[in-house]
């Protein structure tokens, strides 16, 4: 089972990732923070988190309550234990502003969430075929260098 950390504040967006995914790929799980402070949460397996499972891939929109995702971003690669886990900004930011900082942050790639509903399925299409299938991720529960 491949597990993935979506990190998105909007309903609808949420229902609408998990649904593309479970086309793409049955072997997804896909566990949900709603805001930058429960993600830090999860991925420490902090508070009610503490048997969260260690995701494959994080999927991170940008604009969240609480902390945004350039503060999560910053607070996953300065960690040795979670810096290893590839981060997708998945966001409906195109500011050049957003885009340099993310990579700058070290996201390991920055993708704009289409407006159109076939557009979108066939971008998660796109993550699960490189991210989950073509991609070789390091192994979920390798100690930290």
């Amino acid at each position: 089972m491949l597990e993935i950390l979506l990190v998105e504040d909007s309903p609808g967006d949420v229902r609408l990732t998990i649904e593309a995914f479970r086309v793409a790929n049955r072997s997804v799980h896909m566990s949900v923070a709603s805001d930058g402070t429960e993600a830090i949460a999860f991925l420490r397996r902090e508070g009610k988190h503490t048997v969260a499972p260690r995701p494959n891939l994080i999927l991170l929109d940008l604009n969240l309550p609480r902390m945004d995702g350039r503060e999560v971003l910053a607070k996953i690669k300065e960690d040795a234990g979670l810096k290893t886990i590839p981060t997708v900004i998945l966001t409906t930011s195109r500011a050049q502003q957003d885009i340099t900082r993310s990579y700058q942050l070290q996201a390991n790639c920055y993708l704009c969430k289409p407006v159109q509903l076939d557009a979108f399925e066939n971008l998660v299409k796109s993550i699960n075929d490189f991210w989950l299938t073509k991609v070789e991720l390091p192994a979920r529960f390798a100690p930290a260098p």
